[in-house]
């Protein structure tokens, strides 16, 4: 089974920018896309970006134009910028497989300081 294992976030001051790092393991059937969601306490989860194995990308437009996201391989990176109070959350990176299979990781916490 693929595991994910996420690095990165903390504790970042309004204005500042993150960089996260999500690594698959134990791969065996291809990734296709990666993506990375948030949290925030009380809402739902939502997608933050994701990348296709041909390198398409999508960004919600909450993040839109402050946000990147790229793909070595079995990596996902997603640095973002111009942080907010509002982008405190905990972020989980998701994988998919070309069997359709989604794998989450446990998530880390970014918080955005005012």
């Amino acid at each position: 089974q693929v595991q994910l294992v996420e690095s990165g976030g903390g504790l970042v001051q309004a204005g500042g920018s993150l960089r996260l790092s999500c690594t698959a393991s134990n791969v065996i059937f291809s990734i296709t896309d990666m993506a990375w969601y948030r949290q925030a306490p009380g809402q739902e989860r939502e997608l933050v970006a994701r990348i296709g194995s041909g390198g398409v990308t999508y960004y919600a437009d909450s993040v839109e134009g402050r946000a990147a996201i790229s793909r070595d391989k079995n990596t996902a990176n997603l640095n973002m910028g111009s942080l907010a109070p509002h982008d405190t959350a905990v972020y989980y990176c998701n994988a998919i497989d070309t069997r359709k299979v989604v794998t989450w990781g446990q998530g880390t916490q970014v918080t955005v300081s005012s």
